[in-house]
């Protein structure tokens, strides 16, 4: 990489000192001093046409309703630089007239002020693209220094005297200027990674044809490919010898393997999960006490939500070495079974057709798949059965569909005059001398 030719701080001090010192001089010309009361002026006529406009244009825009949400912030930035707009329109009409009517050295100083505030305003506009706030600001704030320098002629200075602090580091010469590019250059690339990768995951995740866990591992390898080729090419681009990144992956190699077994076992296991499509978004499943659906999976842990509202975050390991029930794998069918006894005067057949009946009534029963009840045993008190059916939507509960089957049984079975039996004991009080014989026997 091409260095620039250092330069001593006290130059820089001496020339820049120099110059400002010529510029203030000249504002005792004549021309330089009707440029100055031209640029006051109009920014004062700009000022006072946006304060009279300025209601106007609130007015039309609360009209506005229903449009994108972009128009609307767009034009509220407009809104909020309108004085800023009509001072540049002024600005460049009259640097336009005055090059073709008189000398072009007597409008050079509304020159560089149109150029500087053109480029303040387009890198507010533009800076508005960035959704950070923070970071909208660093960036901002280092474009608007680096127009100022550039239409100014400072920005080679600058550069040579940045260039000029360096430390040296094994060989390499470390500037702040390199440093300086180095942030530059990988924020942009970051920036570039960022919005193509999310742009390409939206693309991904909507399309069907890909199951959903191939779509969660063709996202994540997108997101580390973009990011890491960004990181590359940003210190290889600024002159960063990487040949020492094969002793620091080494070394980070034997930490992995020492300090973060359970890191790598979780990032592993995510990569087997996605892979072999056990388990994907929206799975229904059953894991120790915790039953709920799969809403994301990540690269360490899958997000589970229960129906209480609570989500678990289960690491990718344990959904691999413990036995893990997935109620919707291979299809949503899902089969229920809830027990039951009537009484032995009841006709089991009718009592047969009856629950089936009751529960074909429920709603989220699935009709395509037969309802069935069967006689089970003969109890104390009851004739046992059992009835079986089908749901699936597993994601909408379980407890709650067997409490409505539970509760058309108990409308059905009153109004078919079928009873539920109940234990029943009887207690018999002894005489004193049945109580001897008992006791003698």
């Amino acid at each position: 990489m091409r260095r620039l030719e250092p330069i001593q701080f006290t130059d820089i001090l001496t020339t820049t000192g120099a110059d400002a010192i010529d510029f203030v001089k000249s504002l005792s010309r004549k021309w330089q001093f009707y440029q100055l009361l031209i640029l006051l002026g109009t920014l004062g006529v700009s000022l006072l046409c946006a304060h009279f406009t300025r209601l106007r244009l609130r007015t039309w825009m609360r009209t506005l309703e229903g449009r994108p949400k972009w128009q609307l912030r767009s034009l509220l930035q407009i809104e909020k630089r309108l004085w800023l707009i009509l001072w540049l329109v002024m600005l460049w009409a009259i640097y336009v007239v005055m090059q073709e009517i008189t000398w072009p050295s007597r409008s050079y100083l509304i020159g560089i002020v149109a150029r500087l505030t053109t480029a303040w305003l387009l890198v507010g506009f533009a800076a508005r693209l960035v959704k950070n706030r923070l970071v909208r600001r660093l960036v901002t704030w280092a474009l608007w220094i680096y127009a100022t320098l550039y239409f100014l002629g400072l920005h080679l200075r600058a550069a040579a005297f940045l260039d000029s602090i360096a430390i040296n580091l094994g060989g390499l010469d470390l500037s702040l200027l390199t440093v300086m590019k180095a942030f530059i250059l990988t924020g942009i690339l970051f920036t570039f990674a960022r919005t193509t990768s999310v742009q390409a995951s939206n693309r991904i995740r909507k399309n069907e044809d890909i199951s959903p866990s191939m779509r969660v591992l063709m996202v994540k390898m997108l997101q580390v490919g973009l990011y890491g080729a960004a990181a590359f090419m940003g210190l290889k681009a600024v002159g960063f010898d990487l040949t020492g990144l094969a002793v620091l992956s080494g070394a980070i190699g034997v930490g992995l393997g020492f300090g973060l077994q359970k890191v790598v076992s979780n990032l592993v296991s995510g990569i087997i999960i996605l892979l072999d499509k056990s388990i994907k978004p929206g799975d229904v499943i059953s894991l120790g006490e915790t039953f709920g659906w799969i809403n994301t999976l990540g690269a360490r842990y899958a997000s589970v939500v229960t129906r209480d509202g609570k989500e678990y975050l289960i690491p990718n390991e344990d959904l691999i070495t413990n036995q893990v029930v997935n109620w919707s794998h291979t299809n949503a069918f899902v089969r229920l079974d809830i027990h039951f006894g009537t009484a032995y005067g009841d006709d089991p057949h009718k009592v047969r057709a009856v629950a089936i009946a009751a529960a074909n009534s429920v709603e989220r029963i699935c009709k395509d798949k037969a309802t069935v009840c069967h006689i089970v045993g003969f109890g104390d008190s009851a004739v046992d059965y059992v009835l079986r059916f089908w749901i699936v939507d597993p994601t909408g509960g379980l407890t709650n569909v067997r409490g409505a089957v539970y509760l058309a049984l108990w409308d059905a079975f009153k109004d078919n005059d079928i009873s539920f039996p109940f234990p029943q004991r009887e207690v018999r009080l002894l005489e004193d001398a049945d109580k001897k014989a008992a006791l003698n026997d």
